[in-house]
């Protein structure tokens, strides 16, 4: 049995089941310089600048969870060395009335202790310190006020600069939950940072390594909430951070986590200076990952990020670096990402204009099977339009696969530089229909097709209302079948990556998305259609019964049959209309529709379960309203049918095989057995889903055979005995008499005869 029809109620949610292909490709990728590097489970892989220029040992022997790779030992934050054998930490500590936790040196611990709930600042931590790198251990730590907040430690260093040291890390700390952090907060921390790391309050380096933690912290906050911060206070932070790059402190505890400032002191006269940034495990930046060098050509393996600036004449002045982890200080209106992707982006500042050839950039893609590199734009920010730029960059593709960027902007002193870049997803297309399926499906086709015509045939012994609905579930269902079996399959396939554009142009996004083409799209809304008219057709049918339970004598209304068909085509066209409508466009198809198979769209650009997708509201909500409306009418039916009526006698009384049969022959009308799809979305167990999946795909392509075998097979045996009776062995009927014996009364004896052979019905 096939996958499909699995994935047609829960393509989106789980993965390699019995009967289901993996349809949407996990996404990993990460790159060198402003990279689009997704949020995923995987890890990059460490080295330190020591190790980039060590010769490769292929038997070393890696410690404390290093991983060998290319004869270099990749460890982890907190160990260091060739193989990974010196710490890189801070132990548990201590400290007053604090506990710190574990923490990679040159980085702040955040107490255990955390403010009451009572305070403004419930829950914040209450005191923070810096991992010492020279000490290898905690420095005194600085504790926050719990009274005070963002929006009054902004008053206060605006109206009267106070103590200036207190009032950093209390942003600091304040800003150590990222997740915390609102709009408001990231507008109001950034404002006092940049007036902590101006030149006019810049007094000590405790400040401002206080300062650039805050910075980084404020780079982890919510993407979401960077949509409504004041862009002129961060577009005025960034500019800060360029001038504190020249003023030579190349601390190591400036860098953090999500950013690094470093500094060039010109003291002899140079003509090229080179930036380099590891790989590590965390993705995250640590002060022996990177290195500046003038000379020194470093090895490119395991690099995360290389920069050269060349200079036309001797140059001995300061260079200035910051190297953001992310591009959440700089959002663009032209580039709107879809992807979970972050674009690292590196700023460099000359203390002296001069002359120079140009700023060069390299980037060496490492990407995973699920994507492949389509386009790249070479980009600076400008700070005029707010936005990236391309003017006086260019771009090439070395012969190794490399993207290579020049850039000369006009205005060097204010140059933030990123790559930003569009991927093809390689999608895992789903293989053709296995012939158990075919023939599956064919006999359902073939059993719909003679149930139909059966009960055409046969409608004046039920009336019109029975037949109206089964007929029109038998089209429905026939239409559905032939759709899957020609349409599921998505004939266009993009295989070719496409060729790199000469043109340096800002692209719209980190997708590249293909116009629609071929007939997917319109095989999803056929399909979607005539599955949702089934179901619908299936609910009319069961309300038929209903109405026939309350109504015993008068049977259905008179407008039923009209109401039903209305209803029966009407419903889903409205249904189809609104997804087709909403998520659909021409550029965009995928927002309707999957690329791997032409069904409806269920991931977010997360390759989550969405539902804010067609997927969802269009075809798993209805489904979900008809199938629990389906059940309630099965269960009324089958309490009806299997009560005891007092007043027959045993002979009169319908046998138990004929009242399940009723039940389960109802049961496949309403096509009940979809339920289980429902159940595979909260299973978790791995053989009970295999169970499940093996009896979802079985009973759902087979359920043409079923309504033929219940509703054309059946009755036409029954209605002619004559023919069982010559299949089988004749049986002696038994004479039965019953007697009641009561005191003073005469009772009635009651006679029957009762052939012993069973019944079908």
């Amino acid at each position: 049995m096939d996958h499909f029809l699995l994935l047609i109620l829960t393509s989106a949610v789980f993965e390699q089941t019995w009967c289901q292909t993996n349809t949407s490709a996990s996404m990993n990728f990460s790159t060198t310089l402003s990279t689009s590097t997704l949020q995923s489970t995987s890890q990059k892989p460490t080295t330190t600048a020591r190790q980039s220029t060590t010769l490769s040992k292929p038997n070393l022997v890696c410690e404390n969870k290093g991983t060998l790779q290319n004869g270099i030992c990749l460890c982890p934050d907190d160990w260091t060395g060739t193989t990974c054998n010196i710490s890189n930490f801070c132990p548990e500590q201590n400290l007053l009335r604090f506990t710190f936790p574990k923490t990679v040196l040159g980085q702040f611990a955040s107490s255990v202790e955390r403010c009451s709930s009572q305070k403004p600042n419930g829950g914040i931590p209450e005191a923070s310190a810096l991992c010492n790198m020279s000490t290898r251990s905690f420095d005194p730590p600085n504790i926050l006020d719990c009274d005070l907040t963002l929006d009054s430690i902004k008053a206060d260093i605006e109206a009267t600069p106070g103590n200036l040291k207190q009032l950093a890390s209390s942003t600091q700390i304040l800003t150590s939950i990222p997740e915390r952090l609102t709009a408001n907060n990231i507008t109001n921390a950034a404002k006092i940072t940049n007036i902590l790391l101006s030149d006019k309050t810049a007094q000590s380096m405790e400040i401002t390594v206080s300062a650039v933690a805050t910075v980084s912290q404020l780079l982890s906050a919510s993407h979401e909430m960077y949509s409504a911060v004041d862009h002129d206070a961060i577009n005025d932070l960034t500019k800060t951070l360029q001038k504190l790059s020249l003023r030579g402190n190349s601390n190591p505890s400036l860098v953090q986590s999500n950013i690094a400032v470093q500094s060039l002191k010109g003291q002899t006269p140079i003509q090229r200076v080179q930036l380099t940034s590891f790989k590590g495990q965390s993705d995250t930046f640590l002060p022996d990952r990177i290195k500046i060098t003038t000379h020194d050509e470093i090895s490119k393996d395991n690099i995360d990020l290389q920069m050269n600036v060349r200079f036309s004449q001797d140059f001995n002045k300061d260079v200035g670096f910051v190297l953001y982890d992310s591009d959440q200080f700089f959002q663009s209106k032209s580039f709107q990402p879809s992807l979970d992707t972050k674009r690292r982006v590196i700023s460099a500042s000359l203390q002296e204009y001069v002359g120079f050839d140009n700023i060069e950039f390299t980037v060496t893609p490492s990407v995973d099977s699920t994507l492949s590199l389509n386009n790249f734009a070479c980009v600076f920010w400008d700070y005029t339009k707010k936005d990236w730029n391309t003017e006086g960059c260019t771009k090439t593709k070395n012969p190794s696969g490399d993207a290579v960027c020049s850039c000369k902007p006009k205005k060097f002193e204010n140059a933030n530089f990123a790559i930003l870049m569009t991927f093809d997803i390689n999608y895992q297309y789903s293989e053709a229909l296995h012939w158990i399926s075919i023939t599956g499906c064919a006999l359902s086709i073939v059993g719909l097709f003679v149930t139909a015509v059966y009960q055409i045939i046969t409608r004046k012994s039920r009336g019109g209302s029975p037949t109206l609905l089964i007929v029109n579930i038998c089209i429905s269902m026939t239409v559905f079948y032939l759709l899957f079996i020609f349409g599921i399959n998505n004939p266009v396939r993009h295989l070719k990556v496409a060729q790199l554009s000469d043109q340096n142009t800002v692209p719209d996004s980190d997708q590249h998305k293909y116009p629609d083409e071929g007939p997917c799209t319109a095989f999803t809304a056929l399909l979607q259609y005539f599955l949702l008219a089934t179901f619908t057709w299936n609910t009319l049918y069961g309300i038929n019964v209903f109405l026939l339970f309350i109504n015993r004598v008068s049977g259905t209304p008179p407008w039923f049959p009209k109401v039903s068909l209305a209803t029966g085509w009407g419903l889903p066209a409205v249904i189809v209309g609104i997804s087709l409508g909403s998520t659909y466009s021409v550029k965009e198809p995928l927002g309707y529709r999957q690329e791997e198979f032409c069904w409806l769209a269920s991931l977010d650009h997360k390759q989550k379960f969405s539902m804010g997708k067609p997927m969802f509201w269009g075809f798993l909500l209805p489904l979900m309203l008809m199938l629990i409306s389906n059940a309630a009418i099965l269960l009324h039916f089958s309490h009806n049918i299997c009560r005891t009526n007092p007043n027959l006698n045993r002979s009169r009384r319908t046998p138990l095989k004929k009242k399940i049969l009723s039940s389960f022959s109802l049961a496949v009308m309403l096509g009940l057995s979809w339920v289980t799809g429902y159940i595979l979305l909260i299973t978790h167990e791995t053989t009970l889903k295999f169970i499940l999946s093996v009896v979802f795909c079985l009973f759902n392509t087979t359920q043409g055979v079923q309504i033929f075998i219940l509703f054309s097979l059946r009755p036409l045996i029954n209605a002619n005995p004559a023919f069982m009776d010559s299949l089988r062995v004749s049986n002696i009927g038994f004479h039965r008499k019953t007697f009641t014996l009561w005191k003073n009364k005469i009772p009635e004896s009651n006679e029957s005869y009762k052939s012993t052979d069973s019944e079908l019905a």
